[in-house]
């Protein structure tokens, strides 16, 4: 069997500019919650790249900021003897005193320097590039030390406790500003997720009133063209994709990337040669994501075209399951769903293997960066020129590198499910309304006597083939006019021409002289009563199917309407009575009773125009003869068009329409139109001999 897929295969662009600026539109009206989603994020960021940060900090200036030189200076952080020492971190990475460059604009009799020797502590005026465990120590004749031809003398207890007291002190602060920034980054990371929750849902809340809204204004005609399930899914599936498109994407998205460049400056700001290390495998990484990008999409879009052939078979089966149980063809669709099933597995495998392969790529590649600079950082530890702090910091701030990249292939998924999801929602947003209300279309406020005319109406679904031809009739106000036919002459759709659900290819509709082009959809179907053959009923109950949540009908009004279409006999002897629940489409009611409940919702919003369109088709004798005798009371004083199959149930009109091929043959009274013995006789003969 096959399968007309139509806009259900296409996968566009998996990133298009327009459609996102269009989506954009939507989250105007919440903008000023979006910029502060966007303001949270980036003080978001600046906590999560703080704390490595931080953490390097505490180890290099505290944990191993003991050997860190020093200068003399009038106020600073340590008072040992006659001197006072502050730690100047500018002369950390340099090897002694005759490397210091004039711009520091620090004299060599101001350097000292704490170094180990023998599990005791010296303080040495200048500077060596090993202060841990200095290669040169002379003992002088008066018990004085000299390191790598650098005077000093040993610290006493209380002079090294100075030092002690001062690292603990700034870990204690470094510990609580850690704590505050965490607790911060806390708050504002729920903050920013239900700002982004709620702007997310009230986007998808718009959009899909906006598409129900414009759904109720469409013509019958594209409901025609358009299956249910297919229109349902715009509405729900598609415009939740679009959620996940607000919420999980384009901050996020946004953060990853402010993640991503704030890392590579802060590598580059801390030490530019181990950056360069961690950016070597920037291009691998590169080539794997678009490697990556370029197999997804075609994996994505066989994906999408057999998960619309699997949505195309379970609809078909299930709307058919009378069809298939009765000619026992049950073998057969399963055989036909196993093999579409079949194709779906193997789609969504092979995006399964796909991002089995891009994950672990992206893993070898992280572990690749760490080999790389544990080698180069490790050496460059072990040699002074850069400190551990430095080489911990790049190992975590290199974690946070890879995250939001490993993340690329959901992000991908769900960027490609939103593009495609927002353009078949604005298709549906940019279909056109058919028949739309004239610029000039006004609610007459006279009352309307119910005079209807046909003048050469011709009416063609396809533009093509016409179902009715140069029809012409009139109505007077009061008059119960029957058309009858063949099926398929065009019965119905003269209804529907009234009722606008269609527009005339051609000639006019009036009603009381005024074209029905010039009143409101609105209010041209408040003046009509109709009343079909397949009955709607909504979920509810029965009170509620009649009045419609009209506030001017009463529930007295509905059981007095009941009473007088002979409807309300059968609603009394439910459970229930008026408050009955109605399922699914009224299926616990007869065909009957629904017919009834129809006349009397009809009758409960006082038509001016009442028009039956085979009323009386499907349903018992019974039924029939309560129809038949509420009939007369019904089309009182209204202008009534019958549409009938079954001649039984018109022959008391005023006058019968005969359509035969798209063309009104003949008209005249029941006796009248027996007596030309021509195309309405041989429908009677039909259905009485």
């Amino acid at each position: 069997m096959k399968y007309t897929l139509s806009e259900e295969t296409g996968v566009g662009k998996s990133y298009d500019s327009k459609l996102m600026m269009r989506l954009l539109r939507y989250v105007k009206p919440y903008r000023h919650l979006f910029a502060l989603t966007v303001v949270l994020v980036m003080l978001i960021t600046a906590t999560q790249l703080a704390r490595p940060y931080m953490i390097k900090v505490a180890i290099d200036d505290h944990i191993n900021g003991l050997h860190i030189p020093m200068i003399t200076s009038q106020a600073g952080e340590f008072s040992i003897g006659n001197e006072v020492l502050t730690r100047d971190k500018r002369l950390r990475e340099l090897s002694s005193v005759n490397e210091i460059p004039l711009d520091l604009q620090i004299q060599l009799a101001q350097v000292r320097q704490i170094v180990v020797y023998e599990d005791a502590h010296f303080l040495i005026d200048g500077m060596i590039a090993n202060p841990s465990s200095p290669s040169k120590v002379t003992i002088r004749e008066d018990g004085g030390y000299i390191f790598e031809g650098q005077p000093g003398r040993e610290l006493l207890a209380e002079e090294m406790q100075q030092f002690r007291n001062y690292d603990i002190q700034a870990l204690t602060k470094i510990a609580l500003l850690f704590l505050g920034i965490i607790v911060t980054g806390f708050a504002m990371g729920y903050l920013q997720f239900y700002l982004l929750q709620y702007i997310g849902q009230r986007v998808v809340f718009d959009i899909r009133e906006q598409a129900f809204t414009h759904l109720q204004k469409m013509s019958i005609s594209y409901f025609d063209n358009n299956p249910v399930g297919r229109l349902v899914t715009r509405i729900t599936n598609d415009t939740e994709n679009l959620n996940e498109l607000y919420t999980s994407v384009l901050v996020n998205l946004f953060k990853d990337l402010l993640m991503i460049f704030g890392i590579m400056g802060v590598l580059l700001y801390m030490d530019y040669r181990l950056a360069l290390v961690a950016f070597a495998t920037v291009p691998l990484m590169l080539f794997i994501t678009f490697f990556y990008r370029l197999k997804a999409r075609a994996v994505f879009r066989e994906i999408r075209i057999q998960l619309a052939k699997i949505n195309s078979n379970i609809q078909e089966s299930l709307s058919g399951i009378k069809v298939i149980q009765a000619f026992a063809l049950q073998k057969r669709k399963y055989e036909e769903f196993y093999q579409i099933n079949t194709a779906h597995f193997k789609a969504n495998f092979q995006d399964l293997i796909l991002f089995a392969l891009f994950r672990p790529s992206m893993d070898f590649v992280y572990a690749l960066t760490l080999a790389l600079l544990v080698w180069y950082g490790g050496s460059s530890v072990v040699q002074g020129t850069i400190q551990f702090g430095v080489l911990y910091a790049f190992i975590h701030y290199t974690e946070q590198f890879f995250r939001p990249i490993r993340d690329l292939a959901e992000k991908y998924n769900v960027m490609q499910s939103a593009m495609v999801s927002s353009e078949r929602v604005f298709q549906l947003l940019d279909e056109p309304e058919q028949i739309p209300d004239s610029t000039t279309a006004l609610v007459h406020e006279q009352p309307i006597a119910g005079r209807i005319e046909f003048k050469d109406v011709c009416f063609s679904y396809n533009q093509k083939d016409y179902v009715l031809k140069n029809i012409s009739f009139t109505v007077n106000p009061g008059e119960t006019v029957a058309i009858v036919g063949s099926t398929g002459s065009g019965k119905t759709t003269i209804l529907h021409l009234l009722a606008r659900f269609y527009e005339a290819s051609r000639g006019s509709i009036t009603i009381d002289d005024i074209d029905i082009k010039e009143l409101p959809k609105a209010h041209l179907r408040s003046l009509l009563g109709i009343v079909q053959q397949d009955v709607f009923l909504f979920t509810g109950d029965i009170q509620s199917n009649i009045h419609l949540n009209h506030p001017d009908i009463t529930n007295e009004k509905v059981r007095e309407i009941s009473r007088y279409v002979n409807a309300d006999a059968f609603i009394q002897q439910l459970p229930r009575g008026y408050e009955e629940p109605v399922t699914e489409r009224g299926s616990t009611l007869s065909t009957g009773q629904r017919q009834l409940l129809a006349f009397a919702r009809t009758l409960a919003h006082e038509p001016k125009i009442l028009l039956l369109d085979e009323a009386t088709a499907n349903i018992d004798s019974y039924t029939e003869e309560l129809i038949q005798d509420a009939l007369p009371k019904i089309s009182h004083g209204r202008t009534t068009i019958i549409v009938a199959h079954r001649l039984s149930t018109i022959q008391k009109a005023d006058r019968i329409l005969v359509i035969h091929k798209g063309r009104l043959v003949e008209e005249g009274t029941h006796e009248e139109l027996l007596g030309k013995k021509n195309f309405y006789y041989t429908l009677y003969k039909l259905q009485y001999h």
